[in-house]
């Protein structure tokens, strides 16, 4: 395969990366370096990049009370709408897709797999925010539906050390590849991937 298909073949999602996803990971500058320079690569490489938000309407009827996960967060506060907004270090830039999801996984909720089938992507780069929420979910449902998947590691992050750990050397290898942003530098760079 050319490397031109393989690239049009190719998106760069960007999930999660939002001022209250970042309030319970730490805003730590050298991840959002990181995450930063793997989507300018991804961008000078002519690779489409897709950001994924959660976001819900007024008074939350999305959430249930039997979702743990959205249900305390709503409740400890973590769910106003300017803790949603996508962090400035990775902002979308003209013409980049941005889809809404309601529930953990990218897929839950939105239109991201009609978006991902009309433009003929059947290679997916993972990184986000959390770990073991969306990029985890992502990952599971995407390889359900045949996806092919790279995970950039550090580009990932997790409240829980020892969660990230397990997820990235263990549980996504059996799905993915899993790599590390500098790694992602070079095969751009180079063209191999």
């Amino acid at each position: 395969m050319s490397e031109t298909s393989l690239k049009s073949q190719t998106a760069f999602i960007v999930m999660d990366i939002q001022r209250a996803a970042l309030s319970y990971t730490g805003e730590d500058p050298a991840f959002l370096k990181r995450l930063s320079n793997a989507l300018a690569s991804a961008r000078k490489a002519g690779i489409r990049v897709i950001h994924v938000t959660v976001r819900f309407r007024a008074g939350y009827p999305e959430i249930s009370p039997h979702n743990r996960l959205f249900s305390r967060s709503l409740a400890a506060g973590f769910l106003p709408s300017t803790d949603l907004d996508i962090h400035p270090a990775v902002a979308p830039q003209p013409g980049e897709v941005i889809v809404t999801k309601l529930r953990a996984s990218a897929f839950s909720g939105s239109d991201l797999e009609i978006i991902l089938r009309s433009q003929a992507i059947s290679h997916l780069v993972l990184c986000g925010i959390a770990t073991s929420g969306v990029v985890l979910s992502t990952l599971l449902e995407a390889a359900d539906k045949d996806y092919e998947l790279t995970v950039l590691s550090d580009c990932c992050a997790d409240a829980e050390e020892d969660v990230q750990r397990v997820l990235m050397t263990n549980i996504f290898l059996r799905y993915a590849e899993v790599i590390t942003a500098e790694i992602w530098d070079n095969q751009m760079s180079e063209g191999d991937y």
